[in-house]
């Protein structure tokens, strides 16, 4: 049996979504990660490997 996941995908889903669009804009990509982040509570290295994994699976 696997174990539970920490995060939802919903969330998962929706931190991504936020941290692609807020990277795209030059006034607020810097430190986008971790901002978004700390607002809905994930780690950032797991919402930075979610975002990465979402860059490479769109092809960017």
């Amino acid at each position: 049996m696997a174990a539970p996941r920490k995060y939802s995908e919903e969330l998962k889903d929706r931190a991504t979504r936020i941290a692609c669009e807020a990277r795209r804009d030059p006034d607020s990509s810097r430190g986008a990660i971790k901002r978004i982040a700390d607002q809905l509570g994930v780690h950032p290295e797991a919402l930075r490997n979610w975002v990465r994994q979402a860059e490479i699976d769109g092809g960017v």
